[in-house]
């Protein structure tokens, strides 16, 4: 990880849906071949962050910088050029079921590539090739378990060789191992090719396997109410929302 240098700039962002805001006024850096994780409990306006950061939705205000370039107020060509900085995996997978894996995985390419057929086959190898799925390019995704679709997603999220990594609940629906098998890939991947992953979970034993920081997001204040190593806000008792949160501790009168 480079602590020095910022992927990621958001700028005073308020975001939300028909005129109603979700999150207000936040601003954060992600720093390059960092694990970046946005975590809180429901309603709190993770996935609502994500989408905005990946371009999905425009914001209410505010701005989201990648590498520099501003993603808000980018349109046409330009914008086209930010977004492939950025690779996104979705917690479903979000695999074409009509296409073999090795197909999934060469989409990208053949859309946002003038490279020839036998080329593109070649990097879709490849990218299979990191995420161990290499044997299983020609099944369809009805064939695989949930972690091979997970694996999938993130070979095809990585097809265009992008600087950042989005993943959306990367563990949700693993068993304990296969959990952290894909932990340590992404690790991996992170150190092997200095990937900058920005993780939405809620999953704690990751968080603290893998993340190096976090921001935590809370639904009443709409809010970031902690940032942090895993490690500091498991020992902030200053910050109840947090130290709560990591040492598993239910407050009186919740249930």
């Amino acid at each position: 990880m480079k602590p020095n240098t910022v992927a990621i700039q958001v700028r005073d962002l308020t975001a939300g849906y028909s005129g109603t805001p979700v999150i207000e006024n936040i601003s954060f850096d992600v720093y390059t071949g960092e694990i970046f994780v946005i975590l809180g409990g429901s309603g709190c306006g993770k996935s609502t962050l994500l989408k905005h950061m990946i371009g999905l939705l425009p914001p209410v205000s505010g701005d989201i910088f990648i590498k520099g370039e501003n993603l808000c107020t980018a349109f046409g060509r330009k914008r086209d050029r930010i977004l492939q900085k950025i690779g996104v995996a979705f917690q479903s997978g979000a695999l074409f079921g009509s296409m073999s894996v090795l197909a999934n995985v060469m989409l990208p390419l053949k859309e946002f590539t003038d490279l020839p057929e036998e080329i593109i086959q070649e990097i879709a190898r490849m990218k299979l090739k990191l995420v161990n799925l290499d044997p299983y390019a020609h099944f369809m995704p009805s064939e695989l378990s949930g972690g091979m679709k997970k694996r999938a997603a993130l070979a095809r999220a990585m097809a265009l060789d992008p600087s950042i990594v989005f993943l959306d609940e990367p563990s949700a629906g693993l068993d304990p191992v296969t959990s952290a098998k894909l932990d340590r890939m992404i690790i991996d991947l992170s150190g092997r090719l200095n990937i900058t992953f920005v993780i939405v979970t809620h999953e704690l034993e990751s968080i603290e396997s893998i993340a190096h920081r976090v921001i935590m997001l809370e639904k009443e204040t709409r809010s970031i109410v902690a940032t942090g190593t895993p490690e500091a806000l498991k020992a902030d008792a200053k910050n109840s929302y947090a130290y709560n949160f990591f040492n598993r501790i239910i407050e009186k009168g919740e249930k």
